[in-house]
């Protein structure tokens, strides 16, 4: 997926082909087709341009670039352009996909700053959600953040999760196209846990593997927007929370969250206006 994205995809590209053994079949999504030099970049690497009329949000435009595969194609990575795949890594995260049908995704390590980025999450709950919320930007080891996140990097191995990091997790067509793919409910963020959990909810497997690993050097696209991103994230996290806990007799949980949610927010976006 490409938002304004020529000046990484360069990375992102010419690191497939050390990712695999096998001839794959790589699809840029433009979501910002005003700047031809994506499309030459896709040409010149040998992928297929993909440019959209409009920007209908991360889901939508990777919703797309799956139609747009050949439909003997089953297994797909779902990918941000600001990455640079490691050697073998896909062959690694399809081999564990094959290992059994159950298994409807399969996450990488993903390295951000020389750190392991903890991708791999619990469907955030009540418990944990509202927990994280309070507490992660004042007490960053509280139980429900950790519980939360269960980052993997002083014992990585593989281990099922909640969900996966959208930045690059490989799935099941099959099981993808049978979920109806990403919902388009999210404009950004929070699409990636929603598939986790639809695709969990559906009996199957979310399993994070690290000897597959990818190198993300951050959200190139979304720079310099920090108000507008916070307030996104929240709003995404709203939508989730209200799907999940959708009963009438639960309207005052939904009220409670919306009102944590929109106060969070607030105050995170007075926080960066200070910076």
């Amino acid at each position: 997926m490409s938002y304004g994205s020529g000046d990484v995809l360069r990375g992102f590209l010419g690191s497939i082909e050390q990712s695999s053994s096998r001839q794959l079949i790589a699809v840029v999504v433009d979501n910002k087709a005003t700047d031809s030099s994506v499309r030459d970049l896709a040409v010149s690497h040998g992928a297929e341009y993909l440019p959209l009329e409009s920007n209908r949000g991360y889901g939508d435009g990777m919703n797309a670039g799956v139609k747009a595969l050949p439909p003997e194609v089953d297994w797909v990575l779902i990918s941000n352009p600001d990455v640079a795949l490691g050697a073998g890594s896909i062959d690694a995260l399809v081999a564990v996909g094959e290992s059994d049908q159950a298994i409807g995704s399969v996450g990488p390590a993903i390295i951000t700053d020389d750190e392991v980025y903890p991708s791999a999450r619990a469907v955030p709950s009540l418990r944990l959600g509202i927990g994280h919320a309070l507490f992660a930007n004042i007490w960053t080891g509280n139980p429900w953040t950790r519980a939360y996140k269960k980052a993997s990097e002083s014992a990585p191995m593989r281990r099922d999760a909640g969900w996966l990091s959208g930045a690059a997790v490989l799935v099941r067509r099959s099981a993808f196209e049978k979920l109806g793919g990403f919902d388009t409910d999210y404009f950004m963020y929070f699409e990636d846990v929603d598939l986790g959990y639809r695709l969990g909810k559906a009996g199957y497997r979310n399993v994070y593997e690290p000897s597959a690993t990818v190198i993300h050097t951050g959200a190139h696209s979304t720079g310099g927007e920090s108000a507008r991103m916070i307030q996104a994230h929240h709003a995404s996290a709203r939508v989730f929370l209200s799907k999940k806990y959708r009963g009438w007799y639960l309207w005052p949980v939904r009220f409670v969250l919306g009102l944590g949610l929109s106060a969070r927010s607030t105050l995170l976006k007075r926080r960066a206006g200070h910076h």
